[in-house]
């Protein structure tokens, strides 16, 4: 009796075991996702040009809805940007706002 009771626990501690390690995420089933994310992040950046208010507001740090609008309008009365540094014209945007996103920005 004592010996059935034994293998009991044993077997239910084996099964716990490896129905755990299968269960658990392992890392390199997490690594190639967030190495993809970080590389299309890297290449793809905003054109100044053809964004619009919300997706400024939304990729942007620093930038709010005001800046935002502020931005496209610009672009809508002086047209197109010629350069990213030509952002710095824009009412509410200073040399700050404009190095933390320098990276993130593009004119085509």
């Amino acid at each position: 009796m004592r010996t059935g009771y034994f293998y009991s626990l044993i077997f239910a501690l084996f099964t716990s075991v490896s129905i755990a390690a299968v269960a658990a995420p392992t890392e390199s089933s997490i690594a190639p996702h967030a190495v993809e994310a970080s590389a299309s992040a890297e290449h793809s950046k905003l054109d100044l040009n053809d964004a619009d208010a919300a997706t400024l507001q939304k990729e942007l740090a620093g930038i709010g809805a005001a800046k935002a609008q502020a931005i496209v309008a610009y672009r809508e009365t002086n047209g197109p940007f010629a350069s990213v540094d030509e952002l710095l014209e824009v009412k509410g945007i200073g040399k700050a706002i404009l190095d933390r996103n320098r990276e993130k920005l593009e004119v085509n």
